[in-house]
C-alpha cells in the first residue's frame, strides 16, 4: 500500500488532530492529500493558513478521503457518526483517536464491514515524542494497521496490541504525561520551599527528568537498578525514598492509574 497516494481527512482537528496534520506534512505527505474539519470557522481558517490543507465540512471530507481520522471528544463521537455514516463509502479506513471508545462503537454506526483501527496516543505528539498504541477492529487488516503506523510514525513510537488492553494504555500512557507534569509541579514547589528561584528549580527538574528517561530507554536497566545506583546507604536519596514510602506514594500511583482505567470503561459504557 503506497500510503502517500491516499487522501487523509482529520475530522475534528483539535490539538491531537493538528499534531497529526503537521507530522504528516513534515514527513513529506503532500498538502493536497490532506483535509481537515473544524467545528469553528475561525479554527478552520487557521489550519488552512498554517498548513495549506483544505478545510471542508464533515460530510464532504468523509466522501472524498480514503482515510478518516476521527479526533473528536468521545462524547461528540455518537453525533458525528450519525452525520458521517451516510457519507462514508464502503471500505474506507476509519482511524479513531477517541479515548475509551471501542472499535465496535464505530463499526455498528458505519457501513457494514468498515475497517476501524483504534489508536491511543498522547500529547508529546506535539514534539514528535508520542507513544501511540494501535489495535485492529473486526474488519481491519494488517495492511490497514501498516498504513496507520505510517501515518503516526512522524509523531513518535508506535506499537500494536490487542484492543482488550487499550483501556489500560489510556490510563497509563494516554494520561501518563499529566502524571509527570503533576510530579514536576510538586518538585518545583519543593525547590522553591528550599530557597531556589522557580526557574532554577524548573530547569533542574526538567533536565533530571530528561536524563532519567534517556537512561531508562538507552541502558535497558530495570528502574530499580537505576534508582539503587543513586541511593547510597545513609544518604539523602534514601531519606527521601523513606518519606515517599511512608506517604504511600507507590500505592497512590497504582490507585490513580486504576481509576483512570475505570473511567475509560465508564466512557465506553456511556457511549453505548
Amino acid at each position: 500500500m503506497n500510503a502517500v497516494q491516499h487522501t487523509i481527512a482529520v475530522i475534528g482537528a483539535g490539538k491531537m488532530g493538528e499534531a497529526i496534520l503537521s507530522g504528516l506534512l513534515r514527513a513529506g505527505w503532500p498538502a493536497n492529500r490532506l483535509i481537515a474539519t473544524a467545528r469553528r470557522a475561525e479554527r478552520g481558517e487557521q489550519l488552512a493558513e498554517r498548513y495549506g490543507v483544505r478545510v471542508l465540512p464533515n460530510t464532504e471530507a468523509a466522501a472524498e478521503a480514503d482515510v478518516l481520522v476521527v479526533a473528536v471528544k468521545p462524547q461528540d463521537a455518537g453525533t458525528l457518526m450519525v452525520e458521517l455514516a451516510p457519507a462514508v463509502p464502503a471500505g474506507r479506513l476509519v482511524v479513531t483517536l477517541c479515548a475509551g471508545l471501542p472499535t465496535a462503537f464505530f463499526e455498528k454506526r458505519l457501513p457494514d464491514a468498515t475497517p476501524v483501527v483504534r489508536v491511543m496516543s498522547n500529547t508529546p505528539a506535539l514534539v514528535d515524542q508520542a507513544m501511540s498504541a494501535i489495535s485492529a477492529g473486526s474488519h481491519a487488516s494488517a495492511e490497514h494497521l501498516a498504513l496507520t503506523e505510517e501515518m503516526l510514525r512522524p509523531l513518535g513510537e508506535t506499537l500494536r496490541l490487542p484492543e482488550s488492553q487499550q483501556d489500560a494504555v489510556t490510563a497509563l500512557s494516554g494520561s501518563g504525561p499529566a502524571y509527570f507534569y503533576y510530579l514536576v509541579e510538586a518538585m518545583t514547589d519543593a525547590g522553591i520551599l528550599l530557597g531556589l528561584p522557580r526557574q532554577v528549580a524548573h530547569d533542574l527538574i526538567v533536565q533530571a527528568a530528561l536524563g532519567a528517561a534517556v537512561m531508562l530507554r538507552d541502558t535497558g536497566e530495570h528502574p530499580v537498578a537505576l534508582r539503587e545506583a543513586v541511593t547510597s546507604p545513609g544518604g539523602t536519596t534514601i531519606s527521601a525514598i523513606r518519606e515517599l514510602e511512608s506517604h504511600r506514594v507507590r500505592a497512590a500511583v497504582l490507585d490513580a492509574i486504576e481509576a483512570a482505567r475505570d473511567r475509560a470503561r465508564e466512557i465506553a459504557a456511556a457511549a453505548e
